[in-house]
């Protein structure tokens, strides 16, 4: 049974659509079967593998709405082994949609159980918020990455973040586990990333994953050509990251 992980943190800019394209496609690459569901309404992750984002007709928003099925969303991507679920910028407007439903909570959870057999790791791209989004997301995943970008206010807003988490727990998933924190955007010549990668793991110690990643003009090159990292540049530091983060997650859950 396919294992659902949520990539969160309502903090922007964080690395959240890197990680979510890239550690998809590490794991295609790797053999495994893998979906990546884009639930950010800017659909940069759709982009991002090369999707575009102005023909999605069946997306994200249908599958939250109910007015289609998952199958019917599901995409074949030019990356091996890996599918995807795209976005479009009509997302945005599925918060208020959502507000009167019935079990507004569980819709994202509801469309996707019938195809969660289908794969080894299905993938969340998370909107940077709190809302009812990002909400579905942690309700239907299994458990939740965060990325931590190596910078002064790292930390801010974590808390508020690891109270939603424990929340989603209480009422809604109490399956819901912490995959890891995920320290991001590292530059091992500045003082200030390699202080906030000694508070990170002195704080949270085993929740923290061994892989860190590192500052890489390729991976930040790669979504403007709607590539991975893997497509784009596979002897670059960035793919030799996320592969490894990869193989990190792939022997936990072995």
């Amino acid at each position: 049974m396919g294992k659902i992980i949520a990539i969160a943190n309502q903090k922007g800019g964080v690395g959240k659509t890197t990680t979510s394209i890239n550690l998809a496609a590490s794991l295609g690459v790797l053999e495994k079967k893998v979906l990546l569901i884009d639930a950010d309404p800017q659909a940069n992750a759709t982009s991002g593998i090369g999707i575009d984002v102005e023909s999605v007709k069946i997306g994200t928003y249908q599958l939250l709405e109910h007015s289609n099925t998952a199958e019917e969303a599901i995409i074949k991507t030019e990356t091996p082994n890996l599918d995807a679920i795209p976005a479009h910028i009509d997302l945005v407007a599925i918060e208020i949609e959502l507000v009167d439903k019935d079990n507004r909570e569980y819709m994202l959870k509801t469309a996707i159980s019938t195809i969660k057999e289908a794969y080894d790791y299905i993938i969340i791209d998370c909107a940077p918020s709190l809302g009812l989004l990002t909400l579905n997301a942690l309700t239907a995943a299994d458990a939740v990455i965060i990325p931590i970008q190596c910078e002064y206010f790292a930390l801010e807003g974590l808390g508020k973040l690891l109270n939603t988490i424990k929340s989603v727990q209480k009422i809604h998933n109490p399956e819901l586990d912490i995959e890891g924190l995920l320290l991001t955007m590292y530059d091992s010549r500045l003082r200030l990333s390699n202080q906030v990668v000694e508070e990170v793991q002195k704080h949270f110690n085993n929740m923290v994953f061994q892989t860190i990643i590192q500052r890489n003009v390729r991976l930040s090159e790669a979504p403007s050509y709607g590539e991975s990292i893997i497509n784009y540049d596979a002897s670059s530091k960035g793919a030799t990251n996320y592969l490894s983060l990869a193989k990190e997650i792939i022997n936990k859950n072995d």
